[in-house]
């Protein structure tokens, strides 16, 4: 089952357009790295210097496991870190946000209808 795992990261003052022409392409090493890992999506937005990203990944932990010790994914990892308030270095158990709420897939149909 895929999980969707939302994260939150903050960029440093001043490096939003850096950060935007960055991601206009990753490159395309990283690609098939993250999809070995078990990503299936991801997606960023950005709000100011605020970004939000949702991922659906085979297995979250084991994805980061995988990616922490490849050196594709280092290397990326040091470009954003000069962009990030709080750069990831893949060694902490990270599980993403909390969910708080969804709206369900159905419509609960009342008694009486």
């Amino acid at each position: 089952m895929t999980e969707r795992i939302a994260l939150h990261t903050r960029l440093k003052p001043g490096r939003e357009p850096d950060y935007d022409r960055i991601h206009a392409a990753i490159p395309d090493a990283l690609d098939p790295r993250l999809r070995a890992a078990g990503v299936t999506a991801w997606s960023i937005w950005r709000s100011g210097r605020e970004l939000f990203h949702l991922v659906e990944v085979d297995d979250y932990r084991a994805m980061r496991l995988v990616l922490a010790d490849d050196p594709v994914n280092a290397e990326w990892q040091a470009q954003m870190a000069e962009l990030l308030e709080v750069e990831d270095d893949y060694t902490g158990d990270d599980s993403g946000i909390p969910l708080v709420w969804t709206l369900p897939e159905t419509v609960p149909i009342e008694v009486g209808q």
